[in-house]
């Protein structure tokens, strides 16, 4: 008989500690995603656009592009350069341009200069 007077209080115990994990976690991710939107905003604000190097080797497309990540619409730039140690497929970047007016060297990019060039962290 005493055993079933304590099992409510047991499990009453072991539902309140389940509810205090989870709300930790949801707040931990709550501030991490509150951090990464800082982060985007400061560098949108400082005048970066956020991107990621494509590499291809078809004929006639330049080697490395970046592509542009933007809601409203997808484009490519040609960048002339690009330093070496941003030469990485699927690098995750933010970067500041001057638009040139060249020739393009392929198709489905327009030429930039980079001015300024950092990895994103994730």
């Amino acid at each position: 008989m005493r055993v079933l007077k304590i099992f409510p209080i047991f499990l009453g115990i072991v539902l309140i500690s389940c509810g205090s994990t989870t709300r930790a976690i949801s707040e931990s991710t709550t501030e991490e995603t509150a951090s990464t939107s800082v982060k985007i905003n400061n560098m949108t604000e400082e005048g970066f656009f956020s991107g990621t190097i494509v590499y291809s080797n078809k004929e006639g497309d330049c080697a490395y592009v970046i592509e542009v990540d933007s809601e409203e619409y997808s484009y490519m730039l040609d960048p002339i350069n690009l330093d070496k140690s941003f030469m990485k497929d699927g690098e995750k970047v933010w970067f500041k341009f001057n638009g040139l007016r060249m020739m393009n060297r392929c198709d489905k990019a327009n030429p930039v200069s980079i001015v300024e060039m950092k990895k994103k962290e994730e």
